[in-house]
């Protein structure tokens, strides 16, 4: 679905319901890529040679961004009382536009 179809079709609160299920069930790229390092990580430690190489391989082994990502911060989420300014906010946020249209 295009990002233009998804802001036709679903309203914000719907989108927002979506985010914090990705957030707690773990939909997102980096946790797909973590997935992948780990399995490829064990089929790694199951063929390599233990006298080359004594240190088993971890998930940083094989996925490059693991090694230099940081810790992200999570904020408190923001709240406003206004329905439409907290739909601009999301928008703004994800899309870089804050206009409706």
């Amino acid at each position: 679905m295009s990002v233009r179809r998804c802001q036709n079709e679903i309203d914000s609160a719907e989108f927002v319901e979506w985010m914090a299920f990705s957030g707690i069930d773990g939909l997102t790229a980096e946790m797909d890529d973590l997935r992948c390092g780990l399995i490829t990580a064990a089929t790694y430690n199951v063929h390599r040679d233990t006298k080359k190489a004594r240190k088993p391989f971890g998930p940083a082994d094989v996925v490059p961004w693991l090694k230099t990502a940081e810790l992200e911060v999570v904020a408190e989420p923001i709240l406003l009382g206004d329905a439409k300014a907290q739909s601009k906010m999301i928008r703004a946020a994800l899309f870089g536009r804050s206009t409706d249209g």
